[in-house]
């Protein structure tokens, strides 16, 4: 008697599991269904300011993802979509320049004058970019925004600045450098486990 009841309850605990694994499996589908849906989403505007979201220096310039990004905000200013770019990121272990300073020395390269940057310096993290520029649009009278990233990337990105309550858009970059089912897939894993973070423990 006692060796079927244990038997039934084994058989509890893996369906038990099982449901739970499926349901992760399901969660965890739907949430790369809605990041590929809205990588698709875009808007040029009008905003008063883009911001740009960092990505990795090399050194003291850009990563090819990173200028992809800032090729991306410097058109939108020059085709009059907005008025300032506000560039994000803070400094990384064996960098010279800040995020932030390599996108504006780039755009300043590329003819974009100066007044029209703002930087944000002190960030780590796409959290930290949006939650730390948002005094920067406090200050400047800046009320809606465009946010610029990689496609993949919107969607939190966009869930952040919700959460922020910064008036924001997305406008992800038309090319990516994520390019080949390794490189994709790999960065849409990692935006599934990154948004469900956001969504359930508000560490985004």
């Amino acid at each position: 008697m006692r060796r079927h009841a244990d038997r039934r309850l084994g058989r509890a605990v893996v369906c038990t599991m099982a449901a739970v694994l499926a349901l992760l499996v399901l969660v965890a589908i739907g949430t790369m269904v809605e990041i590929a849906l809205y990588a698709r989403r875009f808007s040029d505007g009008p905003a008063d300011a883009a911001i740009v979201l960092g990505a990795a220096v090399y050194t003291d310039r850009p990563s090819p993802v990173f200028e992809e990004r800032i090729r991306h905000g410097v058109d939108l200013l020059r085709a009059g979509r907005v008025s300032r770019l506000v560039m994000t990121g803070g400094l990384g272990p064996g960098d010279r320049l800040t995020e932030a300073a390599a996108a504006r020395d780039w755009s300043v390269a590329q003819g974009v004058p100066p007044e029209a940057i703002m930087l944000e310096e002190a960030s780590r993290t796409t959290q930290e970019n949006l939650a730390f520029a948002k005094p920067l649009l406090e200050r400047h009278g800046i009320k809606r925004v465009l946010i610029v990233s990689d496609p993949l990337h919107m969607r939190r990105a966009m869930a952040i600045a919700q959460r922020l309550g910064i008036e924001a858009q997305p406008s992800p970059t038309p090319s990516s450098r994520y390019v080949g089912w390794r490189a994709w897939g790999g960065f849409l894993v990692a935006e599934v486990y990154y948004l469900t973070r956001c969504r359930v423990s508000g560490h985004c």
